[in-house]
């Protein structure tokens, strides 16, 4: 994939506005119904977000120390690279995928505060978006969660954090529209 890489930031900023849009009307949910779980093994609302906060965990402090040693002027595009692409392509499939233990928050006692700190974290990269402007996406190199042996492109890393928030997020909606036809069944019976 070759995009401007004006485009590519912009895009992901936008992303990540809606991201926040997404988590504040999130934050109005009832706690019992945003720790809701369909199954034993499925995730609740917050649980999908504490997922991401630990990624965020991660990743934030990864790309501002890329950031921060690297010496790049902006590049006008950015082409993807295969590992980069790679893993974006498997993040945006419809398909399940195995947690890494580490970044398992299952049947943990979440409160909104992990909505909070989404929030918060989703700020953080619209910043680290904003600063990543000024470099070349594709020269700069950022550790993966995966392993420290591979480093993937700046504009890869960004991209894959930030579709997968959208992964999740959207996984939060089909639980919704689980519960929403659970309670239109209970509602018709009585």
């Amino acid at each position: 994939m070759t995009i401007a890489s004006s485009a590519l930031i912009a895009s992901l900023q936008e992303l990540t506005r809606e991201h926040i849009s997404f988590a504040q009307a999130l934050q109005k949910e009832d706690l019992t119904r945003l720790n809701w779980r369909e199954h034993n093994n499925s995730w609740s609302m917050l649980e999908c977000i504490a997922h991401l906060n630990r990624y965020g965990d991660f990743y934030h402090p990864a790309i501002s120390k890329s950031l921060r040693f690297s010496i790049t002027t902006p590049a006008t595009l950015f082409k993807s690279g295969v590992i980069g692409n790679y893993f974006v392509k498997l993040i945006t499939a419809d398909s399940k995928m195995k947690t890494p233990k580490p970044m398992n928050p299952i049947h943990q006692e979440l409160t909104v505060a992990v909505i909070a700190e989404f929030i918060q974290q989703q700020e953080t990269m619209l910043a680290l978006l904003e600063q990543a402007a000024s470099f070349d996406l594709n020269r700069v190199r950022t550790s993966i969660s995966l392993t420290k042996w591979i480093r993937l492109k700046l504009g890869d890393t960004l991209r894959f954090v930030i579709y997968h928030n959208m992964r999740h997020l959207k996984q939060i909606e089909r639980i919704r529209n689980v519960q929403d036809r659970l309670s239109a069944r209970s509602t018709e019976v009585i």
